[in-house]
């Protein structure tokens, strides 16, 4: 039976990448931010990308999507920040609501599968938007399943958490577990970024534009070719470069920050700020400088060949920062989809 899916909060594209790598027909995506829609439909020039808030989405809207699919699948990740520890507690994000209307999509068209992705403080932070979504799941006759998920388990190179909640009306239905269990097996930072072009702090790579260093501070430039190769930190700092905050106490538990990357480990867990050293352990594993934009796409998950910006215009490393950081990364949705294509399989052909 052939699925058919509607991504909400679809962003750059990142689920809706993994989703048809794993052979489900992902109809269109939907999103409110405009900088999402060309890398969203340049690279899935059969996928609809449909500017306008999940909160103002209809039923109706949906129904006319779906169409006669035979299998219906919604999907999403809503924005993070309101659940995510970052917020610092932070009780009214302007995006909190956001969940709700999710669940309220999944009430109003009661499709065949349901697919949640986000961050793993949602049912904590999150809870009575969450315990809501699951009685109304309940109530429908789903069968459910929710946890947390370790990314680099399905094929990501990074070591990323990430809630993901996967229901069905078809039959019981579990979280798969990933191919990548076996730490040997997973992928690291040398699978993932070692055959990209050197470069140095502030160079441009000119076939890429995306694969350009930021240009460090004379400090920062010291601090990184004072930080061994391969995993070093600010430990190997002489004291005159430390910053005043990691001098006292409370900063001497921040050692990751201004690190080296491991080659033979997956990557930290990318955020939008990757590109910034002091952001985390965002240095490269040996060229003096921190991550591009490529190899945090890459570090994602998303082909090497994905698009960001259109050829010609100036890249808004922000944007694309944002765009890439918040992405559901591509090897979890294809890992996801899978199981839900073999979940579908596997009951409807006993009808």
């Amino acid at each position: 039976m052939h699925i058919k899916a509607v991504d909400l909060f679809c962003g750059a594209g990142g689920l809706t990448h993994g989703l048809l790598k794993a052979g489900i027909d992902v109809i269109a995506g939907i999103d409110i931010d405009e900088d999402s829609r060309f890398p969203f439909e340049a690279n899935h020039k059969k996928t609809k990308f449909i500017r306008q808030c999940v909160s103002k989405v209809t039923a109706s809207e949906l129904s006319a999507l779906w169409k006669d699919a035979e299998v219906r699948l919604l999907a999403g990740c809503c924005p993070c920040q309101p659940f995510s520890k970052l917020t610092n507690g932070q009780k009214k994000h302007e995006d909190w609501g956001l969940l709700s209307h999710f669940t309220r999509l999944v009430k109003s068209t009661e499709p065949e599968l349901v697919l949640m992705e986000n961050v793993p403080e949602l049912p904590q932070k999150g809870a009575l938007l969450f315990s809501n979504l699951l009685k109304v799941l309940k109530s429908l006759g789903y069968q459910f399943d929710h946890g947390i998920v370790k990314c680099e388990e399905h094929g990501v190179p990074q070591f990323r958490r990430r809630f993901v909640l996967i229901a069905s009306k078809l039959g019981p239905i579990s979280i798969p577990s990933g191919d990548f269990s076996n730490e040997k097996k997973q992928k690291t930072v040398r699978s993932a970024i070692q055959d990209l072009p050197s470069l140095e702090s502030g160079q441009e790579h000119a076939s890429d534009h995306l694969h350009v260093a930021a240009k460090l501070s004379d400090m920062n430039l010291r601090r990184i070719r004072h930080t061994p190769h391969d995993g070093g930190s600010r430990k190997d700092w002489p004291d005159e470069l430390l910053p005043d905050c990691y001098r006292r106490e409370s900063g001497s538990r921040y050692v990751s920050i201004y690190g080296r990357m491991w080659w033979d480990r997956p990557a930290p867990t990318i955020t939008t700020l990757c590109m910034g050293l002091g952001n985390g352990r965002f240095g490269h594993p040996e060229q003096d400088r921190a991550m591009t934009l490529r190899e945090a796409a890459l570090l994602q998950s998303f082909p090497k060949n994905y698009k960001f910006i259109k050829p010609g215009e100036p890249l808004v490393r922000g944007a694309v920062g944002r765009m890439i950081g918040n992405a559901v990364p591509p090897a979890l949705g294809k890992s996801l989809g899978k199981a839900m294509v073999k979940h579908t399989e596997s009951l409807l052909s006993k009808v």
